[in-house]
Order: C-alpha cells, then structure tokens, then sequence
C-alpha cells in the first residue's frame, strides 16, 4: 500500500504553525520545527511491516496546497495518515473534504489528542474515513494498514469508521502495547535534518525521543495526554541506551532531548544515568529532559550531571499556591524555589514554563507569577523560561469544569481561537488583552539587565554565547507573538 504520513499544509496569517509539537499549538512569527516522535515512529513501523512510505510534513517543508496535490497524484496515495490539533482541526476538516473531492478513492486517516476527545465530531463534520484514537498511533496505524490490506480480519480496537453511511466504534482503545516492541523511528526516512531549528537544544545534529508515554505524575487538569492516554508506561532502560548508542554511531548526535511528559525518577532514572556513564555516553553527548518540581534529591541532580545532564524544562505554571493546588501539581511554591537551587547547584540549565490566565486568578495573582520567574532568573537560579496563556484543551479536566462553571469568553467551539494568542476564559478582574500583554511581559525578563549579567556570568564557553544570542531571536519572536 502507497501511504502519506504527515502533515497537511496548514496555514494562517498568525504565523507558521508548530503541529509537529508532541502536546502544545501555538502559531509562531520565528517558527521552531519540534521532531514529532510517535508520528515518526508510526511512519517507521508501517514501513518495516511492507509499505511504500513517504514523510510529508508540508508546514516544515514549506508545501502548499497545489504542490501537496501533486503530491498525492505523482505518488498514487493509497492512504493518507496526518495529525490534527484543537486550534486547526476546522482547517483539517476543509483540507480532508477537498482532499476527497479530488481523490474520491484515497482513504484519510486523522489522529491526535483533539480527535481522541471527540472523535464522532470530526466523522460527522468531514468526510474522513478513519479516527484513530488513544494515544498509541504508531501501533493503530499499522494496525489500520493491516486492515484495510485485509492482512488481520477484525477492526483494531480505538478506530472510528463509515460503514453503510453509518459512523461505527470499534471499541475503545487500549494502552497494552510494550514500547520496547516499537523501532527507533527512522530518521532519514522522516526527514531529520527539518527539525533543526528549536532554540533550548545547544548541541548539533541533536534528536528527540520519548523514554515514557507520557507522565508519571499525570493529574494536572490542564494537560490532555494523561487525561486522555491515563496509563503511563516506559521504556526499558537499556532500549533507551541502544537507541542513543545508535544516534552516535550513524549520526554523531550531540544532544538528546526527551520529550516524555516527564521523565522517570527513582530507580530507572538512576540506571539510565548510570548506563549513561557506564558506556561513556556521558562524555558524546547532552542530555535534557522534561522534568517535575519536588520530584529529586540533590544527589540525584548531581547524577544527571554527572550522567551528561544538560536541560531540565520545569513546569512552575503559577506563582500562587492556590492555582498550584487547584491544578493538581501536587508541589507547593518552597518546591519550585528548592529545585532550581539544587539544579543549580548540580550544574544544570532549568527552563521554566509558566501560565497564566486562571479563571480564578486576579490580574494581581497573575503578575506574581511573572514576580517569582524573574526573581528565580535574575538571581541565576533558573537560566530559560516559556510563558503561555492557558487553554482548556476539549477532553480534559479544565475543558469540563469551563463549560459546567461557564467560564469560556466565546461559544467553546470556536476551536481556531484555541490558539494561545488570548485568553479563552474569564479571570477574576483582567481583560483578556492584559491577559496576553501579561505573557508577553514574563519574556521580558530576557532583557533585564540583571538577568543579562546573571546569564553572562554563566557562559563557559563559545558555543554556549552563540546559544544565548540565538535565543535572543527567538524571545523577540515571542514577544511579537503576544504583542500582535
């Protein structure tokens, strides 16, 4: 079978759009191309199960439509399997209703979280043929390929289709499926060297991939994929080892960037960090990592150093202890503070991602988020940090208790504002234009002067300078986004 995986040409005058993001959306002025690791593993498994393959991912490559067309028609697709998201699945919708008016015959596959919430929305508003659902596309895709290539007899479980113009459930998915079982996702095949332009990576080639799916912890109420993909599972460590040794041996990789929701702790953490040292990793490459406040112990954070630790991204997402405890983070603010001390301390860069926005918070509540990230980043206890204003993704615990409390600004269906370019709920005494100007304020912490000398003193080498002025672009990119 001739199978399309990818990405449509999505487009829009808010900028360049970051589909390839494993959990977020946001439309960008200065784009970052973020390797898409369970898109590519689910490419790299259908083509080692016997079909021709091929990796579209039209947004990073710059396809538009009547290139994309032609696309399809050189190649005979026989199936096309892309990913969707909350703000651009209407887009989607247009995309796979034009798609089959020209190609009646090809069969149109959608996947995502948004999907997964709503999957009998997508089938009743387009004419797609199949909604995968779950989480584990990588093994519902070549499912899916198998069944249409009449190879397995019964419908993979998780799958929304048409049959006698009826919309018909399969049955809901399930997260039974060993990870280790999953090649490493072929990173020729999926067009490696688009996904070089992220700004928090230092070392080059670098490569993304997941150890776990997706967090351990998995009760904040803002987050879809615990919500939606409840059962966390790992790795073994030494099938993640493999996979890194790999990426030295045929692509000399310099960093490697884990994009598990957040990464394991306790005894799998300290024998990967230990393997890390053992086969001399540590000494070839960085590593960096999703990680959570008051998870580790300072020796722990000497480890990972120790291991070729480089990056821990922190979720802070607030600077008020009530929003903390009304979001389930299950950390108090002491944690946060505690945290960067000890990561600092182990020598490790901490990028801290915060939001704002809270239907419960005031302006007031709002500015002391930004208080506490610049007082973390001017004392040089935290190096990098990402703000965004909150959105209540469709299938998650905030998304259900906005509609019951009637928080949304807007009908909830007006997915295309869903976007992180204004706030989508109400809050307490701001405006949703302060809400935005707040988000855009956070990053000008970057260029305090304070903040400037503190990350001057930490640069030890040439290369980390070049980093540093690289991301001076991306902050101003930041700041047009939220200004617009």
């Amino acid at each position: 079978m001739k199978i399309i995986i990818g990405y449509p040409p999505t487009e829009s005058e808010k900028g360049i759009a970051t589909l390839g993001q494993n959990r977020q959306f946001q439309w960008f002025s200065n784009p970052s191309f973020f390797y898409p690791v369970v898109m590519g593993t689910s490419a790299t498994l259908l083509k080692n199960k016997g079909h021709d393959v091929s990796w579209i991912d039209c947004v990073a490559e710059k396809i538009h439509w009547e290139e994309f067309v032609e696309i399809i028609k050189k190649e005979k697709t026989d199936l096309f399997i892309f990913e969707t998201k909350t703000p651009v699945v209407k887009q989607h919708w247009e995309t796979i209703d034009r798609l089959k008016k020209i190609f009646p015959m090809m069969k149109i596959a959608i996947l995502g979280d948004h999907v997964t919430a709503l999957p009998e929305e997508t089938m009743k508003n387009s004419k797609v043929d199949f909604v995968l659902c779950g989480g584990d596309f990588d093994f519902m895709s070549a499912d899916l390929a198998d069944w249409i290539d009449k190879k397995i007899k019964k419908v993979p479980k998780g799958i929304y289709y048409r049959k006698a113009n009826k919309i018909i459930n399969s049955g809901k998915f399930e997260l039974k499926h060993n990870l280790d079982e999953l090649p490493y996702p072929d990173r020729d095949l999926t067009k490696w060297k688009l996904y070089e332009k992220e700004y928090n990576l230092i070392g080059k080639p670098y490569f993304y991939i997941m150890s776990g799916r997706d967090c351990w912890w998995g009760k904040c109420k803002f987050c879809a994929w615990p919500t939606l993909y409840p059962k966390f599972r790992v790795r073994s460590v030494k099938n993640v080892l493999d996979e890194i040794g790999m990426l030295i041996d045929k692509y000399d990789v310099k960093e490697i960037f884990d994009d598990s929701g957040t990464l394991m702790i306790g005894k799998w953490l300290k024998d990967l960090c230990r393997g890390l040292i053992e086969r001399g990793y540590n000494k070839k490459i960085k590593y960096s990592c999703n990680m959570r406040f008051g998870a580790l112990k300072q020796e722990d954070y000497n480890l990972m150093k120790k291991a070729g630790f480089r990056l821990l991204k922190f979720g802070l997402e607030s600077g008020n202890q009530k929003t903390l405890d009304n979001l389930n983070k299950g950390i108090k603010i002491k944690d946060i503070i505690d945290g960067c001390k000890m990561a600092k301390s182990a020598g490790l860069i901490t990028h801290l991602t915060m939001i704002v926005g809270y239907p419960w918070e005031t302006k007031e509540d709002a500015l002391n988020t930004f208080k506490l990230a610049k007082r973390l980043m001017q004392s040089g206890k935290a190096d990098l940090l990402q703000a965004t204003v909150l959105i209540p993704y469709p299938g998650t615990p905030l998304h259900k208790e906005a509609k019951e409390k009637k928080w949304f600004l807007f009908n909830p269906l007006e997915y295309e504002r869903f976007d992180q370019r204004e706030s989508v709920l109400k809050t307490k005494n701001s405006k949703p234009e302060e809400i935005a100007a707040i988000c855009g304020k956070i990053y000008t912490i970057f260029l305090t002067p304070k903040y400037i000398f503190a990350r001057l003193k930490s640069i030890n080498s040439w290369g980390e300078l070049k980093f540093n002025l690289r991301g001076v672009k991306a902050v101003i990119g930041h700041l047009k986004d939220f200004w617009k």
